[in-house]
Parts: C-alpha cells; sequence; structure tokens
C-alpha cells in the first residue's frame, strides 16, 4: 500500500472511530432524556445522521482496499 493510500486509510479509520463514539454518546444521552421529547428527537436524529456517515465511511474504506 502506497504512503498516500495508507495516510488516507488512517484518517477513514480514525473517522470511523469518531462517527461511532458521537453515535454512541447521543443515543445514550437521548434514552436519558424523558422530560423533553423535542431534544430527545433531535439526539435521535443526530445518531441517525452518524450511522449514515459510519456506513459511508466503512463502504470507503473496503473500496480503498479493493483498489
Amino acid at each position: 500500500m502506497n504512503d498516500d493510500k495508507q495516510k488516507l486509510e488512517e484518517v477513514l479509520k480514525h473517522t470511523l472511530e469518531v462517527e461511532e463514539d458521537l453515535m454512541r454518546t447521543y443515543l445514550i444521552t437521548a434514552d436519558n432524556i424523558h422530560e423533553d421529547p423535542e431534544l430527545k428527537n433531535r439526539l435521535e436524529n443526530f445518531a441517525e445522521g452518524n450511522a449514515k456517515r459510519t456506513d459511508q465511511l466503512i463502504n470507503e474504506l473496503k473500496e480503498l482496499k479493493n483498489k
């Protein structure tokens, strides 16, 4: 694997970890909110966005490895 490809893979892996951590944080926080359904819903939507980006990052990593 050339140096640029390796650096890109490292960036994508790190970003994947960040997105997964944010998703967990949003879901745990939303689960603990009982008095503000609007905030709970927004946090769940944030987590859903993180899940979509996580899937995209996984696909990018797979494509990078197949090149």
